[in-house]
């Protein structure tokens, strides 16, 4: 089984918050990081449905990789949102 999901998320995010950051509004912040988190919580949900259909080893793997996809999303959002905030001189 392959975990490309992972490293395809992150870059997902990483293009959105890159994207977001360019806008520099505080606004538009907050909206890129609601999209972010959304996001990695839509690929995690996605992973916890794979891993309810394993068993063992696998569908531990599985359930700690959307864990931490939703770990990554939350801090990419919360980034998006303090590098805005710095922006705008908060």
């Amino acid at each position: 089984m392959k975990f490309v999901t992972m490293p395809r998320v992150a870059m997902i995010a990483a293009a959105t918050a890159s994207l977001g950051l360019a806008a520099c509004q505080k606004s538009g912040a907050d909206k890129e990081a609601e999209a972010i988190a959304s996001s990695s919580d839509a690929a995690a949900d996605a992973m916890d449905d794979q891993a309810s259909q394993m068993s063992g080893a696998a569908a531990d793997q599985m359930n700690d990789a959307a864990d931490a996809t939703r770990a990554q999303g939350n801090t990419d959002a919360t980034a998006v949102k303090d590098q805005a905030s710095e922006a705008a001189g908060n």
